[in-house]
């Protein structure tokens, strides 16, 4: 019983967190927003992304959601957001705007 009311207690965290996180790639820009009652944005410039990884457990394939991390110039991402559903198109879209599709 114990296990159960954990395992219902963390999907609920996880699907608020999830839920109050948005991304999205416009022409120039990448921006992130999180938060419920207090938001944050990040904003990065499309031209200024080197790679973007895609990064899915065999749960989230499950699922369909995944996590992607953008990286610039250095070795830590500058944006990571996790639980994202379709992680691939996110990374194709950030591809086109690059070649400029």
């Amino acid at each position: 019983m114990v296990v159960w009311v954990g395992t219902v207690i963390w999907l609920l965290i996880w699907y608020i967190k999830i839920k109050s996180t948005k991304v999205s790639v416009t022409k120039n820009d990448i921006l992130v927003e999180r938060g419920l009652l207090r938001k944050n944005r990040k904003e990065l410039a499309i031209a200024k992304v080197r790679t973007v990884e895609v990064d899915q457990d065999f749960i989230d394939r499950i699922f369909g959601v995944g996590k992607i991390k953008v990286f610039t110039a250095g070795d830590l991402p500058e944006i990571e957001v996790e639980g994202l559903p379709d992680p691939n198109r996110i990374r194709e879209l950030v591809k086109q705007k690059q070649h400029g599709s």
